[in-house]
């Protein structure tokens, strides 16, 4: 037979532990928040999201922003633009700290090819930090006569 030399040890391990719940309370608000694009699936184009708190902007910093798009062979396939009207690429451009919105057509890079239907990541740079989610392109949907 075991004997234990501390024989409360269970109820230690019990009272150290807190629920779930309450460890995700005591996170702080994310710096960097890519979210999900919508539509997701998409075609032919999808608008992606993104903020940054205002922690990162202390001392009247500006970060370094870039969108890029990349297909499963990690090949840079698209740089999104921003939605809000100025058409800019989202390439090293410094930001406010809010909420964004980026806009991708669903082209390549040379303006001129559609993206094939499949997965591709989008990574979001602030700064260095770098932010990746996945998205998926459909095929062009046609219709039977």
């Amino acid at each position: 037979m075991v004997r234990f030399a501390w024989p409360g040890w269970w109820l230690a391990l019990l009272v150290g532990i807190g629920s779930p719940a309450a460890a995700q309370a005591n996170l702080p608000p994310p710096r960097i928040e890519l979210k999900e694009n919508y539509p997701n699936p998409f075609f032919p184009a999808t608008t992606i999201p993104f903020s940054i708190s205002k922690e990162v902007c202390s001392r009247g910093h500006q970060p370094v922003v870039s969108l890029k798009v990349y297909n499963v062979l990690v090949q840079m396939v698209a740089i999104p633009v921003l939605a809000d009207g100025s058409a800019e690429r989202l390439d090293s451009l410094r930001l406010r700290c809010g909420e964004y919105q980026a806009y991708w057509d669903g082209k390549y890079l040379d303006g001129k090819r559609e993206a094939t239907p499949g997965i591709y990541y989008y990574q979001l740079s602030v700064d260095g930090e770098r932010y990746t989610r996945k998205m998926i392109a459909q095929s062009r949907v046609t219709s039977q006569p």
